[in-house]
C-alpha cells in the first residue's frame, strides 16, 4: 500500500468517528477486555493510552489509576471526551497529540498501552521509541494489534490489502520487525479476538 501520512490518518478517522464504535466496537472488544485485565494485574498508578480513539477502553482501566489518552484525530478525541465525562469517578486527561512526538517527560508512566494503533501510525518505530521514552524504567508497554503471519489473517489480508490505503492501516504489519526484533523484554504474547486475529503483547521496559 502507499505510505501512510499524518494528514491521511486524520482525514480517515474524521470520516470514521461518527460510526467507529458501531463498526469496531464489538468486533475488537475481547482484545480490549484482555488488555485492560492485564493492565489491572500490573497495578499501575499511571497509564498512557496511545491512540485513545473514541475512548472505548477508558472505562476498563482500574479506577484507582490516573489515565492519560492521546490521539492525532481531534474528531475521535471529541468522542473520547464525551465518554470521559461519564466516568466522573476517574482521573482522565485527554490530549490531541502525535504518537511520534509525545509531549511528556521521560519516565512519566507506569504502563503505556497501544491498542490497534501501531498499524495506522505512519512511523511505527518512531512511535515505539517515544513509548519507551515516556514509560518508566521497569514499567510495561502493552501492544494490542493485528500482525501478519497467522492463517486467519493471511486469508483476510488478501481481501483487505487492495482497500487498506482507503481503510487507513497497514494490512501487512510484521511481528518480527515491530516486536520481536526490538531489544526489549517480551513477557507474554497472547492471541485475542475472533479467529485469533490480534495479538496482545506485554513488554517490560528495562
Amino acid at each position: 500500500m502507499s505510505r501512510l501520512n499524518h494528514q491521511h490518518v486524520k482525514s480517515t478517522y474524521r470520516f470514521y468517528a461518527p460510526f467507529y464504535n458501531a463498526v469496531f466496537g464489538f468486533s475488537l472488544e475481547q482484545g480490549r477486555r484482555s488488555m485492560a485485565s492485564r493492565v489491572a494485574s500490573l497495578a499501575p498508578e499511571t497509564v498512557l493510552e496511545i491512540g485513545v480513539g473514541t475512548g472505548l477502553t477508558l472505562a476498563r482501566y482500574p479506577s484507582s489509576c490516573n489515565v492519560a489518552g492521546i490521539d492525532i484525530s481531534l474528531s475521535m478525541l471529541e468522542k473520547a471526551k464525551e465518554q470521559a465525562k461519564l466516568l466522573i469517578d476517574r482521573s482522565i486527561d485527554l490530549f490531541e497529540m502525535d504518537a511520534e512526538e509525545l509531549r511528556f517527560e521521560d519516565n512519566s508512566f507506569d504502563v503505556v498501552t497501544a491498542p490497534y494503533v501501531l498499524s495506522v501510525t505512519p512511523n511505527p518505530l518512531k512511535a515505539i521509541d517515544e513509548m519507551r521514552r515516556v514509560c518508566k524504567a521497569g514499567g510495561h508497554i502493552v501492544i494490542l494489534n493485528h500482525f501478519n503471519g497467522s492463517a486467519a489473517w493471511s486469508f483476510l489480508e488478501k481481501l483487505v490489502k487492495p482497500l487498506a490505503k482507503y481503510i487507513g492501516f497497514r494490512s501487512d504489519f510484521d511481528f518480527e520487525r515491530y516486536v520481536s526484533a526490538i531489544n526489549w523484554k517480551i513477557e507474554s504474547v497472547e492471541d485475542v479476538n475472533i479467529f485469533s486475529l490480534s495479538k496482545l503483547v506485554i513488554i517490560r521496559n528495562d
